[in-house]
């Protein structure tokens, strides 16, 4: 047995401690030797009321243990004095675990400023605040452990949370900066999404899932980041509960990249957009920006860029804060220039831009005012235009400052401007876009956000505060045509003209920003919203989130620090073909939630072994079986009987009238034509080379349904007549734990000159038939497996066709039995 894992000596702060996970975690540390204090207001899971109650009665029960232990009943804001609570109580302090929390959960056009706020107040600078009182001593011991508490909210955005999800994402940024700034003086810092029944899950999760839920099986992962052992683990991203744990990571496309010059258009970029959103190669998992100068070089080899659609805002309304100079002004020209109507806002000086544009024969009003006055802002637009259709929320500043040195007046005008000045500005256009239906918004973060920076704790956290805001309201506005995206620029500044020749400072200028703007908010961009994208130097890339595949404890037996630690490396290991990218919060939570039925008892164990072994020796070797050639006829009747019979109407000649004698194509259509979804009919009655019963156990027909079927075409176009010959094979079985999902490929040739016709692979549903210790995960088969997700914009077209309950009847005609 691996040697405990102990705090003895260390003394570890807990906010939020007097129920649910904090609790779990203080009883955690005491009982392995910590001295722990425990931290709670005692208010409501809304952030009413106070009471000593609830953080005395953790202390007591620690108390009877043997344990040693403090109250703390001070809010999060007042970090100082919790972190003075240690030091007086115990002489030092060596973890601190920020995880107090509220929620006041609302739509966003219901979302009250009293509610942005109180959320930001106790989870982002409640967490700063503690943190910050502590690192002085962390940095004079030369030790530390932070834990950061995010959400799936905040990784994923979820509707009715737009102000959790900026709060909990904000920590993200936050943590990734501490980490950079913190690791040489073994100051390490990370941060976990849980799912753990709490107060504040305690009212959307139902009671049989919340006891599934323990926090139990989130504190042995935070136990092994925050011991002594831990030396190098800093900076990370985890999701946790039901027994399940996922490290996640960064990951960057390619990208798109053109020259940085007039032809670099959003036209242009439309027309290429599937290079900025491929991740399939040369995509990097990075921790800092990307190599701009690299890439300002090889821009500036480039041609120029070929056109597509023309791209106008001729009637169009767009705001832009921070507009007055640099980036902003660049937005506000090439909206100008695209045709739209402009609101200059600036705290300076609006009116330079606004002339400018007018000059060139634009339309534009300034408004001299805070973002933080949204009101006020969207108002202008208003007056002057009488709507309002895009947001560029841009307005920026900064208070760089080494953490140790960070106070206050640092971090809350960073916070005002970037994220409430975003929050304001968006809510004041709100009910504009409800209305209209219609609405672009455009966010800014920054890859200081994204990865961290340092001595920009109060910048990073900011800016990947308004990314979780961004993703949470892109979800709400979807179903109202009001699409929201966040950018992360790169462009130069005065500071670095003394650094980089004339061309490379070409290619840093905010206009090359700009186009991927126009694009995103145009009404043709194929994802038009949810997206964070960095841009700069004529590139641009999607960037999204990688998830390891993980691990997942059985959920009968108690999860320890130790067991974690001997699964570290299939939670934090990307490389083994089992990452994922999850995209929602309901990815996140189908990997917890299936990992639920995983119990030490299962059928995996003991005498189930030897006939979960016979399954997977029948699997091994009908992988190595062909089915036997399985021949196949159809002639011109049955071209004519198949489109009959998935549709094809009377008055469509080309699919119903062929010739009566087939030497006379006069008698018929000229072009009659079988439908090529024909070919997955030849596949249905191929032989395999494997019986059913033989692979899985519990096979029973009745219980068999037909998934998804994957056809390739390779001659076209096909004949109306044809002898065939298919072949068939067993590609994969996986067991899915009550079911089988069992894979097949069928190669469909030509008899007379064997021409492969059709290749088709077809997946059937097995239910009953699992539990045999086989694959759990389907293998990546490229085009047969993409996920081929739809745009998200509306359809280019929309029809309707009646289906007549007898027609099934006349499709099974054709061979398709099942």
């Amino acid at each position: 047995m691996s040697e405990q894992l102990r705090y003895d000596g260390q003394v570890v702060v807990v906010t939020g401690a007097g129920g649910g996970l904090g609790k779990a975690y203080a009883l955690f540390y005491a009982s392995r030797g910590a001295s722990v204090v425990v931290n709670d207001l005692g208010g409501s899971f809304t952030g009413e009321g106070n009471s000593a109650k609830a953080a005395d009665l953790v202390v007591d029960e620690i108390k009877k243990a043997g344990g040693k232990a403090v109250s703390n009943y001070d809010s999060v804001e007042f970090g100082d004095k919790i972190i003075d609570t240690a030091i007086q109580a115990f002489g030092r302090v060596d973890v601190v675990i920020n995880n107090a929390g509220i929620l006041r959960d609302t739509s966003f056009k219901n979302l009250k400023d009293e509610d942005w706020d109180l959320i930001m107040r106790v989870h982002v600078y409640g967490a700063y605040k503690v943190t910050r009182a502590a690192w002085p001593h962390f940095r004079k011991q030369k030790y530390g452990r932070v834990i950061n508490t995010a959400s799936a909210a905040g990784l994923y955005g979820n509707f009715g949370q737009t102000n959790y999800s900026a709060a909990k994402l904000a920590l993200v940024g936050f943590t990734e900066t501490l980490a950079k700034e913190g690791y040489k003086y073994n100051i390490l810092c990370n941060v976990i999404a849980p799912i753990a029944a709490s107060r504040l899950t305690s009212t959307v999760f139902p009671p049989e899932l919340l006891e599934a839920l323990k926090p139990e099986f989130v504190v042995p992962v935070v136990g092994v980041l925050t011991h002594k052992n831990n030396t190098g683990d800093t900076g990370g991203i985890y999701e946790v509960g039901g027994g399940f744990a996922a490290k996640l990571r960064w990951q960057r496309a390619e990208g798109l990249l053109l020259k940085p010059d007039s032809s670099y258009t959003a036209s242009a970029i439309i027309k290429n957009w599937d290079k900025v959103v491929d991740f399939s190669k040369n995509s990097t998992f990075p921790a800092e920006p990307n190599n701009f100068i690299e890439l300002s070089e090889k821009s500036a080899q480039l041609p120029p860029s070929e056109q597509g659609e023309k791209i106008d805002y001729n009637g169009k309304v767009v705001l832009i804060t921070g507009a007055g100079a640099g980036i902003g002004r660049a937005y506000a020209l090439a909206f100008a220039k695209a045709g739209a109507s402009l609101v200059i806002n600036d705290l300076v000086n609006p009116d330079t831009v606004v002339d400018e544009i007018k000059k060139a024969g634009g339309k534009a009003v300034g408004v001299k005012a805070s973002a933080e006055d949204g009101e006020t802002v969207v108002k202008a637009a208003i007056d002057a235009f009488g709507r309002i259709d895009v947001v560029v929320n841009n307005a920026g500043i900064l208070r760089d400052k080494a953490f140790s040195n960070m106070d206050d007046s640092l971090w809350n005008p960073v916070f005002n401007v970037h994220l409430r000045g975003t929050y304001k500005v968006t809510k004041a256009a709100w009910p504009y876009f409800l209305k209209q239906k219609y609405g672009r918004v455009i966010n800014t973060t920054s890859t200081s956000g994204i990865y961290g920076n340092f001595g920009q704790a109060n910048y990073s956290a900011a800016k990947c505060g308004i990314l979780g805001f961004s993703r949470a309201l892109a979800i709400e506005g979807a179903k109202y045509n009001i699409y929201v995206n966040t950018i992360a620029p790169n462009a130069g500044t005065a500071m670095t003209k003394a650094v980089f020749t004339p061309e490379m400072l070409e290619s840093f200028k905010p206009d090359y920003i700009a186009p991927l703007i126009l694009a995103l908010c145009s009404d043709v961009c194929p994802d038009p919203t949810g997206g964070l994208y960095e841009v700069g130097s004529g590139w641009a890339g999607k960037t999204r989130w990688q998830q390891a595949g993980g691990h997942g404890f059985p959920v009968d037996v108690p999860l320890t620090p130790e067991e974690v630690v001997k699964n570290w490396k299939a939670i934090t290991d990307f490389e083994d073909g089992r990452a994922e990218y999850p995209e929602r919060t309901t990815d996140s939570f189908g990997k917890i939630m299936g990992n639920l039925e995983n119990k030490a008892g299962s059928s995996k164990q003991g005498a189930s072994a030897a006939p979960a072994n016979e399954y997977l020796a029948a699997i091994d070797e009908a992988l190595k079986t062909e089915g036997a050639p399985t021949p196949f006829r159809y002639e011109e009747r049955d071209t004519l009987l198949y489109n009959i019979g998935v549709g094809a109407k009377a008055t469509e000649l080309d699919y119903v009238f062929q010739s009566a004698n087939p030497s006379h194509h006069s008698e018929g259509a000229e072009n009659f034509q079988l439908l090529p979804t024909y070919g997955v009919i030849p596949a249905m009655s191929a032989d395999t080379g494997f019986s059913f019963d033989k692979i899985v156990p519990n096979f029973n027909p009745m219980t068999l349904l037909h998934g998804e079927q994957y056809l390739e075409i390779r001659k076209f176009p096909l004949p109306t007549s044809a002898n065939l010959v298919s072949k068939g094979r067993l590609l994969e079985v996986v067991d899915k734990g009550k079911a089988a999902v069992v894979k097949t490929g069928t190669t469909t040739t030509i008899a007379e000159t064997g021409e492969e016709i059709f290749y088709n692979e077809m997946t059937v549903f097995l239910r009953g038939a699992g539990g045999f210790d086989g694959q759990k995960k389907p293998a990546d088969r490229g085009a047969a497996t993409a996920a081929n997700v739809p745009p998200k914009r509306a359809p280019d077209h929309v029809h309707e066709e009646y289906v007549h309950p007898d027609q099934a009847a006349i499709y099974r005609l054709s061979g398709d039995y099942k």
